[in-house]
């Protein structure tokens, strides 16, 4: 994903918060790849947080600052691993103010080219 960002195939974003949140994950699960995620986090840009706007019913209130950031900067996808908060609105772009939402897996396969 952030080699497709490079190559300016993609415009990748991130809030602080959300940065903050993988950098937590990542350091638990993959302590070893700290380095490699820095380098890659200067490659994408970071927009404002925001408070406005309406969060997703149903959405956990932890979850509601990546959600409404996403929505500020109007972001066409939000790409998240966390299927067990924001699995009720993957895929349902009518949910969720046409923004679509997906884990980066189904965000690349849909991109693929089909033979």
């Amino acid at each position: 994903m952030i080699s497709l960002g490079q190559a300016g195939l993609l415009q990748l974003v991130t809030s602080s918060y959300a940065r903050a949140e993988a950098h937590r994950n990542l350091h638990r699960n993959y302590p070893a790849c700290g380095e490699t995620f820095e380098q890659q986090l200067a490659t994408i840009c970071l927009v404002a947080e925001s408070d406005q706007g309406i969060c997703s019913d149903g959405l956990a209130e932890k979850d509601c600052p990546i959600y409404r950031a996403a929505q500020a900067c109007k972001a066409d996808v939000l790409l998240t691993g966390d299927i067990r908060d924001f699995g009720f609105l993957m895929n349902a772009p009518s949910k969720t103010q046409g923004m679509l939402i997906q884990t980066v897996a189904d965000f690349l396969n849909r991109t693929e080219p089909r033979p």
